[in-house]
C-alpha cells in the first residue's frame, strides 16, 4: 500500500496538485468564498476537466468528478482513498496539499499531502467521534513554531497527538527519527498514509495517551498540537481529536509537568495550548506555575482570549452542532460548567520548554496580540538566551557589571517623536523590526547606547562617554543603565557580546 500512496503522491504532484497549484487555480474570488466555505464560485473555476481540476474538485470540494479523475482513478480506489460507481469517482477521504515553512520568511514550497476524514461542512452532518481533522490554523501555527534554527538536523523527535500526521510531516526533514503518538487508532492510520503519500521517510507510530507510549524515551524536540478543548464532563459525544477527558485544563498541565522527563539537556518541547482563565487569579500566575513545576527554561505566549460563550460558540460550530436539537443543551452546560468553577474566559497560546539543568531556569509569560515574525520557531532560542543573558547582567557585581560588552541587536531602529521642527523629541522609541517586533520607550542614554555598542568596548566606558557629552553624572548614568538594561536586554534590544 505504501508503494501506491508514494506513487500516487508523484502523479498529484505532476498534475500541480499542490497549495500554489490550487490558488494559481481558483484565483482570490473563489479562493476567498472557499475559505468563507462557499463552494459555488470553486466549482465554477474548476470545470476544465484537467487532472488538476479533477483533484480539486475531488479531495479539496468534495465533490464527485467523471472517472477517470486524471487517469489514476483505479489506484485512488485501490488505496481506498474514493470508491468509484456510476461513472463517477467519489472522495472517501480529504487528501490536502501542505506547504513547508522554512526558516527564513516567506513560503517553503511544497512539503507534501495529508489524508484525513472528509470536511464536514454546516448542515452536512454529524461529526464522527473518532473523527480525523485536517490541517487547520492551529495546526499552521505549530508548524511556524516548531521550525528550528539549527544547520543539521535533531537526532530525534516527538509528535505526541499526531492526528492526520501534518506536524510529523513538517518534522519528517528536521529531525532523523520521528515517533508519533495518538490515542485514536483511525488517527495513526491516516497519519502514516499521509507520509507515504508525501514520499516522507516512515515514522514510529505508537497509539496511547500523553507521554505514556514512550515512557523511559527521551527527544530532542517534542511538539504538541494536543486534544486542549475545554468541555464539560458528561457534557455528550466526546470528538477525541480535541477533546482529552480529563477535566478542565489538565492534560495541557501534566505535559508541561511531565516534559522535562522526556527530553534531552537542551531539548524543546512546543506545544499549544488553551487554559482556563479564573476569576480572582490572574491567569499569568496560574499557567506561570506549570512552568516553574516543570523545572525548564519557559517562555509562555497568551495570543487569544474568549470569553466564556464565545468559547462555547466556536466549538459548537466547530462540531457542526449549530442548529440541532441538542445545541442549546450543550451549549448551557458549557456555561454552567464555566460559572460553577468561576472561569472568566480561555486562553489560546503557545508554551514553549527547554530543558536545563541549572537550579534557576528562566520563565517568561506574556501576551502579545500583534502580528510577529515568522517561523516564530527560528529564534526560540535567542528568546530564552535573551532571558537567561538579562539574569546574568543582572546578578553582575560592582564594576564586574561595567565590564560586560553589550552590542545592539540586529533589526533595531529608532523613532523619535516630537512636534516638527522642535530641538528635542518628546519621546524616543527603539522598535525592533523582526523577530517580536517589540517597541520600547527609552531614555537619553539608552538611545544612545545603541547608537555604539557594537560589542567592542566595555559598558562602563561607553556610558561615562555618553555622560560627558550629555553633561550628566557619570554615576548617575551609571545607575540609570543598571536598572533599566536588564528588561532591554530581555526584550531582545541589547545582546551579551562574547568576551575577547
Amino acid at each position: 500500500m505504501s508503494d501506491r500512496l508514494r506513487r500516487l503522491g508523484a502523479a498529484f504532484e505532476h498534475a500541480g496538485y499542490t497549495v500554489d497549484g490550487v490558488r494559481a487555480l481558483l484565483g482570490p474570488v473563489a479562493g476567498g468564498a472557499l475559505a468563507r466555505d462557499e463552494i459555488v464560485p470553486a466549482l465554477r473555476a474548476t470545470g476544465g476537466g484537467s487532472p488538476l481540476e479533477a483533484l480539486t474538485r475531488l479531495f479539496w470540494l468534495q465533490v464527485p468528478v467523471v472517472s477517470p479523475a486524471g487517469g489514476f482513478a483505479d489506484d485512488l480506489v485501490a488505496a481506498g482513498l474514493a470508491e468509484a460507481s456510476g461513472g463517477e469517482v467519489r472522495a472517501l477521504l480529504r487528501v490536502e496539499p501542505l506547504e513547508a515553512v522554512a526558516p527564513e520568511p516567506g513560503g517553503g514550497g511544497h512539503l507534501g499531502y495529508v489524508v484525513s476524514d472528509l470536511k464536514v461542512r454546516p448542515g452536512g452532518g454529524a461529526v464522527r467521534p473518532d473523527h480525523v481533522v485536517g490541517a487547520g490554523g492551529a495546526s499552521a501555527s505549530l508548524a511556524r513554531l516548531l521550525v528550528h534554527s539549527y544547520p543539521e538536523p535533531v537526532d530525534n523527535a516527538l509528535d505526541l497527538g499526531t492526528g492526520c500526521g501534518v506536524q510529523a510531516l513538517h518534522l519528517a526533514g528536521r529531525a532523523r527519527r520521528v515517533t508519533a503518538t495518538d490515542v485514536n487508532p483511525r488517527a495513526l492510520e491516516l497519519a502514516a498514509a499521509s507520509l507515504a503519500l508525501s514520499g516522507a521517510e516512515d515514522a514510529e507510530f505508537v497509539e496511547g495517551p500523553l507521554l505514556e507510549p514512550v515512557a523511559g524515551r527521551r527527544f530532542d524536540l517534542i511538539v504538541s498540537n494536543p486534544p486542549f478543548v475545554i468541555t464539560p464532563p458528561d457534557s455528550g459525544t466526546r470528538y477525541v481529536y480535541r477533546e482529552s477527558g480529563l477535566p478542565g485544563d489538565e492534560f495541557c498541565r501534566r505535559l508541561v509537568v511531565a516534559a522535562r522527563g522526556h527530553l534531552n539537556e537542551g531539548g524543546h518541547c512546543r506545544l499549544l495550548a488553551n487554559w482556563l482563565q479564573v476569576k480572582d487569579v490572574p491567569w499569568e500566575e496560574r499557567v506561570g506555575a506549570w512552568v516553574e513545576e516543570s523545572g525548564c527554561d519557559a517562555w509562555v505566549v497568551r495570543r487569544d482570549v474568549q470569553d466564556p460563550a464565545e468559547y462555547a460558540e466556536l466549538w459548537l460550530r466547530d462540531s457542526c452542532e449549530v442548529g440541532t436539537p441538542e445545541y442549546r443543551t450543550r451549549y448551557e452546560a458549557w456555561l454552567d460548567y464555566f460559572e460553577r468553577h468561576g472561569v472568566t474566559g480561555v486562553g489560546f497560546g503557545w508554551i514553549v520548554l527547554r530543558r536545563t539543568d541549572s537550579a534557576r531556569p528562566v520563565t517568561r509569560v506574556e501576551e502579545l496580540r500583534h502580528a510577529v515574525g515568522q517561523p516564530v520557531g527560528a529564534y526560540v532560542d535567542q528568546i530564552l538566551d535573551g532571558l537567561t543573558a538579562a539574569r546574568e547582567f543582572s546578578t553582575s557585581c560592582g564594576q564586574e557589571l561595567f565590564e560586560r560588552r553589550l552590542r545592539t541587536a540586529a533589526g533595531i531602529v529608532q523613532e523619535q517623536i516630537g512636534p516638527p521642527g522642535a530641538e528635542h523629541p518628546e519621546r524616543i522609541l527603539l522598535r525592533q523590526d523582526e523577530r517580536l517586533r517589540r517597541a520600547a520607550g527609552v531614555g537619553t542614554v539608552e538611545a544612545a547606547l545603541a547608537g555604539v555598542c557594537d560589542g567592542t568596548l566595555p559598558l562602563g566606558r561607553l556610558l561615562d562617554a555618553i555622560a560627558q557629552l550629555t553633561d550628566l553624572d557619570s554615576e548617575q548614568v551609571r545607575e540609570h543603565a543598571r536598572a533599566v538594561l536588564p528588561e532591554l536586554i530581555a526584550d531582545g534590544f541589547f545582546e551579551l557580546a562574547p568576551e575577547p
